[in-house]
């Protein structure tokens, strides 16, 4: 009786001990959902994402069907969203931390990081904390949070297969980074008027109408003689792609309103058929060496760049070799050469 008693006593101990195991595993299994499953099996359901970063800037992109927006519907470089994309259907697990070195990085991640909230067909279901990078900088220090586990406790070291680099890049929330660099994507057809203004030059300044199916010249009112009709349509191909360089980075609040009321250098002012109306005004930027200008005379203005203030009054750096085809008129209209001062006539 003893003895069945003692092996009664062993066979409940081993129940006991499976069922404990199991329970431990189903816990563990658990614990590492919470901390790895950061990827976003179909990113076609991705509907929205927001980013937040270190220095108070937050930046929401909206799915519009096959296209990205900002939360106002605003033009966005697609690019950088599919970048995004790439990354929330690519991350895996680099590898865990040691147990030593997670209050370190806890308290590092809570005084700076990025933080990317994810939703799909309009629901949040999960979130990154991105981090600093990890030692070999191939992988990031990264925390999960997601709607059905919570906040994970620890950080993980995450990666993009297939790819070496760092995540945190891809995902920034300063709306200056986003913009649409696109001013001009027009064919011919869709241009009804073009006007340019020199304010200190008139000599320079012309005027392209539409006219049904052909376009008239004009050079401060008066026809301009010996046009080839096939330069002006070279001259109007060139709105098909038209960007600027670079967003504001430089200028401080209180300098872009000292060169707002500054006299611009040149005015480009564009209607569409379809009505829409594009005004650029167009600021040099001044150089302490002198450079030489579209004539050949010494100037102390940077001649490879410049300020230009667009429709929404903000400022960008433009290119002069994307913009002299635009605004030089004389390189497509000889006959505009006629009026001008003499020194830029041998010149030109």
């Amino acid at each position: 009786m003893k003895k069945i008693i003692i092996l009664l006593s062993l066979v409940v101990s081993l129940v006991l001990l499976g069922w404990f195991a199991l329970d431990l595993t189903r816990k563990d299994g658990i614990s590492d959902s919470e901390y790895i499953e950061f990827a976003v099996t179909d990113t076609n359901s991705v509907s929205k994402i927001i980013i937040s970063d270190a220095f108070s800037n937050t930046f929401t992109l909206v799915r519009n069907e096959n296209e990205w927006t900002d939360k106002n519907g605003g033009c966005i470089m697609q690019s950088s969203a599919h970048y995004i994309l790439e990354a929330l259907g690519n991350i895996s697990l680099k590898g865990y931390l040691s147990e030593k070195s997670h209050k370190q990085f806890i308290k590092l991640m809570s005084a700076s990081h990025t933080k990317v909230e994810i939703f799909q067909d309009g629901e949040w279901t999960k979130t990154w904390y991105i981090g600093p990078s990890s030692q070999d900088h191939n992988g990031q220090i990264m925390l999960l949070e997601t709607a059905e586990d919570g906040k994970s406790a620890n950080p993980v070291m995450m990666q993009i297969k297939g790819m070496n680099g760092i995540i945190e890049p891809r995902f920034f929330a300063d709306p200056r980074k986003w913009a649409c660099t696109n001013i001009f994507e027009l064919e011919m057809d869709q241009i009804a008027r073009v006007d340019i203004k020199y304010p200190k030059e008139a000599y320079r300044n012309f005027n392209i109408t539409a006219k049904g199916n052909r376009f008239s010249l004009t050079q401060n009112g008066k026809k301009i003689p010996s046009v080839d009709t096939l330069n002006i349509y070279r001259y109007l191909q060139g709105y098909k792609k038209i960007h600027f360089e670079l967003a504001n980075y430089e200028l401080t609040t209180k300098q872009v309103d000292s060169l707002k009321h500054t006299v611009p250098f040149c005015v480009l002012s564009v209607k569409e058929k379809q009505g829409k109306a594009t005004k650029l005004r167009m600021f040099k930027i001044a150089s302490k060496e002198g450079q030489r200008n579209e004539f050949g005379q010494m100037e102390n203005m940077d001649m490879n760049k410049f300020w230009c203030q667009l429709p929404n009054g903000e400022f960008v750096k433009c290119q002069y070799f994307v913009f002299n085809p635009l605004i030089m008129g004389h390189v497509f209209f000889p006959g505009m050469e006629l009026v001008f001062p003499k020194e830029l006539k041998s010149a030109s």
